[in-house]
């Protein structure tokens, strides 16, 4: 783990599972995992906006919380694959209940500013 729990806050677990799904990929990247295994790059055309080092980045830390697994192939070319654990698919009510959030919010957000007018010029 990239911190240690012991240091965690007793009083605010929101505070401690922030500090494992913190970030602006992380919960995107295991809502696509939540789905099944994906390679790097079918991860990374899934996630538009993503560079390839963020993308890596988010990843190790992910694999490092017990989240994600990484299965490396010794084929030629090497085939790197990636799940989620059992921790990581615990999330997976979660997600689904961000994911449609979001859209709905993305609905709301998108009829109340067509319905403003346009401002001042």
């Amino acid at each position: 783990m990239r911190f240690k729990i012991e240091e965690a806050s007793d009083h605010c677990a929101v505070e401690f599972a922030m500090e494992v799904l913190g970030g602006r990929w992380k919960l995107a990247i295991l809502r696509k995992l939540a789905s099944g295994t994906l390679r790097f790059g079918e991860l990374r055309r899934s996630l538009p906006g993503i560079t390839q080092r963020m993308l890596t980045r988010q990843l190790r830390e992910l694999e490092e919380d017990g989240l994600v697994a990484r299965t490396v192939y010794r084929e030629v070319p090497p085939r790197v694959e990636y799940s989620l654990t059992d921790i990581g698919h615990s999330l997976d009510p979660l997600t689904e209940q961000l994911d449609q959030w979001g859209r709905w919010y993305r609905e709301k957000a998108l009829r109340s500013s067509m319905a403003d007018p346009l401002p001042p010029a």
